[in-house]
């Protein structure tokens, strides 16, 4: 196995004991396009155990050889890295494939006889992976216990992992977090967000705490405030039918963005443990200052996008997609000032935007440091000069740049905005791996540091819930924006009643 130099020292160097991962929703979208990817992967890397049995489980019915093919093909479209003849056929004779409905009681009965065929090692220890509807989740978890594949036979374990959206609002989080938790334990339960398995993502901890030069400016002294961007150029891809049910603020906001947001936020935790990570975290969400009454129209704008141009091509608006009300009031974009009532963040505002039809993919968290405290270069040829602003770069180019003021070369006193950057794929000679594949490896491990825990979501759906409950109070506007812009008027002028604008990264 190749030396990874994003993990030496960060990991130990091992792998996970022989598993079987049983895939729910085998034959879908995600599986093709990142999770039998990322296996791949993991065993070009030298990661997967011997043995190890990959399951795939679908309403299609097809054969071993029908799954393997599908995976062949998934991983010539979607893989990072090409397929190899001789590692592929190592890794294709650990797919096998399961044909039923998810509810049938007879479908896990097959999977128990799979189960049965594999190698004793990798039969007791189970990973169930639900990519499948929401909706299944406690269906699945139910018929898993039913049918006794929930069990050890206590020489292995037994985890499971379900994808985002966890729930729809706080109750229905709630229900969902009950409804799993009378068949696994929290321990085996791994709710999955694939930003936290991102490589500048994860960075985070490392540049805040294994660095003497941040931490101490990492507070409201220093700190001026925080945007926190993640822009899509593409529409609704054919999910008109779910987005009409959720909207931005569900689908990006609750998850993606508050955990991007208690990352910057969080305080030293005392160890790297899971829950110790974990628990700053939601002390950062219950520091969430919660937007009631009117505050919610002061402080959040909603829009939806119509039709513009994106990339030169042009594109419809939100309420002619396939599957979409043509009088939706659903919102496309957002953006939110919020404040964290704590003693690191006291005053400083957080300001958040997400949105469909942008000018561009891009994903951002840009920390932007007070000005200093004495114009010294006023009376100088200096220009009035930039605030220093750290970028944390997480889309499309991982990395950081920080900018900071230089004198111009020359006899006179001039300064310029320079930036100094730090990009992951010109300064590691290996690429990154992709989010998938250490989620699910760390899965595989055990470590549910990049997961979120219960109390984690219920907070953050509490918060959100509170949103939500306040636009339909209060009838809060839906501003629109051309498709190809960076989203409606209104978000500028929430950020312009302090005297800032939106920063275009």
């Amino acid at each position: 196995m190749a030396d990874n130099p994003l993990r030496l020292g960060l990991e130990a160097e091992r792998r996970p004991d022989p598993f079987t991962l049983i895939i729910f929703g085998a034959t879908g979208d995600l599986c093709r396009r990142k999770l039998l990817p990322a296996l791949y992967n993991l065993a070009l890397d030298g990661w997967l155990p011997e043995p190890f049995l990959v399951i795939g489980v679908g309403r299609t019915a097809w054969t071993d050889d029908a799954f393997r093919q599908t995976a062949a093909e998934a991983i010539d479209r979607f893989s990072r890295r090409a397929r190899d003849r001789a590692r592929w056929e190592a890794f294709a004779r650990h797919l096998a494939y399961v044909a039923g409905d998810f509810q049938d009681g007879d479908t896990y009965q097959r999977i128990g006889q799979r189960l049965t065929e594999a190698p004793a090692e990798a039969e007791a220890s189970r990973l169930f992976y639900l990519a499948t509807p929401p909706a299944l989740y406690p269906v699945v978890a139910e018929r898993l216990r039913k049918s006794g594949l929930h069990r050890s036979d206590g020489t292995g374990w037994v985890r499971i992992i379900v994808e985002k959206p966890f729930g729809h609002d706080l109750e229905s989080a709630r229900a969902l977090n009950q409804s799993l938790h009378q068949v696994f334990g929290e321990d085996q339960l791994f709710r999955i967000d694939h930003y936290l398995g991102k490589e500048t993502v994860q960075n985070l901890l490392v540049f805040r705490f294994a660095n003497g030069i941040f931490e101490p400016l990492w507070n409201q002294q220093f700190i001026d405030h925080v945007q926190i961007t993640v822009a899509e150029s593409i529409g609704l891809e054919g999910r008109g039918g779910y987005y009409e049910s959720a909207g931005a603020l569900r689908d990006m906001v609750q998850n993606h963005m508050l955990q991007l947001l208690s990352l910057i936020a969080m305080e030293p935790p005392a160890t790297l443990d899971a829950d110790a990570i974990r628990d700053e975290k939601v002390k950062v969400l219950k520091a969430l200052r919660p937007l009631t009454g009117h505050e919610v129209n002061e402080f959040t704008v909603r829009g939806q996008y119509q039709a513009g141009v994106v990339d030169g091509v042009p594109v419809p608006g939100y309420r002619q997609e396939p599957d979409v009300d043509p009088q939706s009031n659903t919102e496309s974009y957002v953006a939110l000032r919020l404040q964290i009532d704590n003693w690191r963040w006291a005053g400083v505002p957080f300001y958040l935007r997400t949105g469909k039809r942008l000018a561009r993919r891009v994903s951002e968290i840009a920390i932007q440091f007070k000005r200093p405290p004495h114009r010294l270069f006023a009376a100088t040829r200096a220009a009035e000069m930039d605030p220093n602003l750290l970028a944390v770069k997480i889309q499309p180019d991982e990395g950081m740049a920080l900018r900071f003021g230089a004198k111009v070369p020359g006899p006179h006193i001039r300064v310029r905005t320079v930036n100094m950057e730090f990009l992951y794929g010109t300064s590691f000679a290996d690429p990154a791996p992709e989010a998938y594949e250490r989620l699910l490896l760390d899965a595989m491990w055990g470590d549910s540091t990049l997961f979120t825990r219960k109390d984690e979501v219920e907070v953050a759906w509490a918060f959100i819930s509170g949103i939500l409950e306040g636009w339909q109070r209060y009838h809060t506007p839906l501003y629109f924006y051309e498709a190809g812009s960076w989203g409606p008027g209104a978000a500028d002028d929430l950020i312009a009643r302090d005297a800032l604008r939106w920063r275009r990264p």
